[in-house]
């Protein structure tokens, strides 16, 4: 049996990121040799509707581009995706760099600029808190070199 693996759902192709796109990787599909992929969007979860204006982190608050505070849907969204987590027992998770949901390490800092600020995502930070070891999709290959886990 595979391990399950929580992944960001855009990163296999979902058109589910704040534009209507998707940040399809081909090796997040190689994932699936080793793990039992999980696929979640934690924006989509609180809520929020693809497309919807771009948001980024500001302290504790999600703000979009227009200054509207999406924390609650964004609160959501991670609350839900830690159900799955606990449901399916799933100790790591692969997430979109950078995003206000999922990015792990850096964020976006909130003027729109590109500039980035150390710091997670909300819904990275909330499975962080709960013992899920996040990956951001440029260390795939890390997980693709691990050994198998014993079993």
């Amino acid at each position: 049996m595979k391990p399950p693996l929580l992944i960001s759902a855009c990163l296999l192709g979902r058109n589910c990121k704040y534009n209507g796109g998707n940040n399809y990787t081909p090796l997040a599909e190689a994932l699936r040799e080793r793990y039992e992929l999980i696929p979640v969007c934690p924006e989509t979860f609180g809520g929020l509707k693809i497309p919807h204006e771009p948001s980024e982190r500001v302290g504790d608050r999600v703000l979009s581009r227009s200054g509207e505070d999406v924390t609650t849907p964004f609160r959501l969204g991670a609350e839900k995706t830690l159900e799955i987590v606990r449901r399916r027992g799933a100790a790591l998770a692969v997430l979109k760099e950078r995003s206000p949901s999922c990015g792990c390490g850096a964020v976006y800092d909130g003027t729109f600029t590109g500039r980035t600020v150390p710091g997670d995502g909300v819904a990275a930070e909330l499975l962080k808190a709960h013992g899920v070891s996040i990956y951001g999709e440029s260390r795939i290959p890390e997980l693709l070199a691990a050994p198998p886990e014993e079993e």
